[in-house]
């Protein structure tokens, strides 16, 4: 999912194996095994373009340890499998940084390929609260936040405003306004990522959040989708695609697509991440100065947001682990936290940016954003969560598709997510 994932893009993530290490403006300690030198960054696609031009700041200043950026392909999925495959290398990895997505701290931690960190090393007591839990495992710190994000409902408020009609903030106002108000201008309903990727698994985790529901608890361990709250979700986003509120296309929709339609005019409602809003607020846009952002919608008001973003971590056989923990210190510095959100229009994880009444007036779904990361909840914790999201992605596929009812989705999730955690 992009960075997202979106949900989302161009984030990183560096495991660091740390003699020391001091916030910003203090140095890491010199001593013991990895010294300084030069690091290889693994990132996935960088949609914005934004992270070429930040790491030049850091090689100008830091000639002798210089970052060199990998670029991923844009889709996590692809992203994850080419980041396992490298790790699994052990110390003959080509990466000594990666970009990582929040959901895959405790897969990476279970399987040894990143180390636990020092909580009293960073400046958690700075980031937004709920980001510091997207880098535990175990009740251990294992990754640095980075970048957060949480999925907005973005609307075309040029035409609510039109019809006399507020935004929505349940599932039946969001359902009447995309059956009845969008087909009047020629446009689609509503839509999301639906195409069978790490984005479906986040869509399906916000429906079933935002019923009171979830899917795993305990780390993975226990395994709690089979309710009334997950046939519900599930259920509505199913609807949705059997009444025609939401287009067959937006199967086939990831981050991008999605954006695309709904920058084209040819969407009522979107649910992404803020970087959406940011690019279909540009210049050259067709709907510029249209578009408004709100809480994602529940059935009896505002919904649960997924968590998503990156964290900050260093692979266990990295070259120059205090090079890594410098350039940990660089990039979660609030200077370089404003550059994330001003150049790669990525929500920054420094909780007083979000207050900023310059960044307000330039990015006006920041305190929405600010809101909805506080109220959001991670996906579901596992070990082997890479399985965990394939069966999400999966089965829900198949109930919005019409091949299950929504009933029969859910009791065969509970089946298939109760064998992986017997693993």
């Amino acid at each position: 999912m992009r960075w997202i994932r979106a949900a989302g893009r161009g984030l990183l993530v560096l495991v660091v194996v740390m003699t020391g290490y001091v916030a910003s403006g203090a140095h890491a300690d010199e001593g013991g095994g990895g010294g300084r030198g030069p690091l290889t960054l693994a990132t996935a696609g960088d949609l914005t373009g934004y992270l070429g031009p930040l790491l030049q700041g850091w090689n100008r200043a830091h000639p002798g340890e210089k970052v060199t950026l990998v670029e991923l392909p844009d889709s996590a999925d692809e992203t994850h499998a080419q980041m396992i495959t490298d790790l699994r290398g052990g110390d003959r990895s080509r990466f000594d940084v990666l970009n990582i997505d929040v959901n895959w701290t405790s897969e990476f931690a279970a399987a040894g390929w990143i180390r636990p960190l020092p909580r009293d090393r960073f400046p958690l007591k700075t980031f937004l609260p709920p980001v510091v839990g997207t880098a535990t495992y175990d009740g251990q710190l294992y990754a640095v936040p980075y970048v957060t994000n949480a999925g907005l409902l973005l609307y075309r408020k040029d035409i609510l405003a039109k019809e006399g009609v507020p935004p929505p903030r349940t599932w039946a106002e969001l359902e009447h306004d995309a059956k009845t108000i969008a087909p009047k201008y020629g446009i689609d309903g509503y839509a999301g990522q639906f195409l069978p990727y790490e984005g479906l698994t986040v869509n399906a985790a916000e429906a079933v959040y935002s019923a009171g529901g979830s899917i795993l608890g305990d780390e993975g361990e226990r395994v709690t989708v089979d309710s009334a709250a997950a046939r519900e979700g599930i259920g509505f986003l199913a609807r949705g695609f059997r009444e025609g509120w939401i287009p067959k296309a937006a199967l086939t929709y990831k981050e991008e697509e999605s954006k695309r339609a709904f920058q084209d005019g040819h969407l009522l409602f979107l649910r992404n991440w803020p970087y959406a809003y940011a690019l279909a607020s540009a210049r050259g846009s067709k709907v510029a100065g249209k578009i408004g952002a709100v809480p994602l919608p529940g059935p009896h008001g505002p919904g649960t947001s997924v968590l998503g973003g990156s964290n900050l971590a260093v692979n266990t056989h990295a070259r120059h682990p205090d090079s890594a923990a410098r350039l940990i210190a660089y990039l979660t510095s609030e200077p370089v936290q404003r550059q994330v959100l001003t150049r790669g229009s990525l929500p920054p994880v420094r909780a007083a940016l979000y207050k900023d009444p310059r960044l307000v007036r330039r990015f006006p779904y920041l305190p929405t954003l600010r809101a909805a990361v506080l109220s959001a909840a991670p996906r579901p914790k596992s070990p082997h969560y890479d399985q965990v999201s394939l069966v999400v992605q999966a089965v829900v596929h198949d109930a919005l598709t019409g091949r299950e009812t929504s009933e029969a989705a859910v009791r065969r999730l509970a089946r298939e997510l109760a064998a992986i955690s017997r693993r």
